[in-house]
């Protein structure tokens, strides 16, 4: 009775309702071992295009801050060129005072010095330095400062009564404050 029937079986063989574990789970586990492969080869490749990127980025990022630095280095080394270029006028004026001194008369130095020093002014101003002359002001000691006080009767007390040296601002930031007598009470 069992003989035929326990000859045909065999422990590799799927029962009933069984599905062949040896035949579909070879095929299924290299299907799903060439999925992995394949993930994994995509992964890889998505990493090396990330590494790409970032090194490109950190290359460019490092020649951005290379060349602010040149360009701070080169502002810094010729911030004075304009003003140097705006001082030469002055110079070649104050040259030519000079070589002609002993032969002018008064008037004519006079006029000189005077065109000198117009070319100066004008050289200060295009390059955003501002003359302070406060006479008749009130004291402010951001910009002023105090010599001596004198008592006046015509001048407001606390006032710039008069300039013993002027003052400069440049682009609004003091250079050098200006040395003032002010005004105070009569006694």
């Amino acid at each position: 009775m069992g003989e035929s029937d326990s000859s045909s079986f065999s422990p590799f063989q799927a029962g009933p309702g069984e599905s062949s574990a040896a035949g579909g789970g070879v095929a299924g586990s290299e299907n799903e071992l060439a999925a992995v492969r394949a993930a994994l080869a995509e992964a890889q490749a998505q990493a090396q295009t990330a590494k790409d990127q970032a090194l490109r980025a950190l290359a460019e990022l490092d020649n951005v801050r290379k060349r602010a630095q040149r360009d701070v280095e080169n502002a810094h080394r010729y911030a004075l060129e304009k003003f140097a270029q705006e001082l030469l006028p002055v110079k070649d004026s104050l040259d030519l005072g000079i070589e002609n001194a002993g032969r002018a008369d008064v008037a004519a130095l006079t006029e000189g010095q005077a065109a000198t020093q117009r070319l100066l002014a004008k050289a200060l101003e295009r390059a955003g330095v501002v003359e302070l002359n406060p006479v008749g002001e009130p004291f402010d000691a951001n910009f002023h400062e105090a010599m001596a006080a004198q008592p006046s009767a015509t001048a407001e007390p606390n006032s710039v009564l008069a300039v013993v040296q002027r003052g400069y601002t440049l682009n609004g930031r003091l250079l050098r404050p200006a040395r003032v007598i002010v005004a105070k009470a009569p006694a």
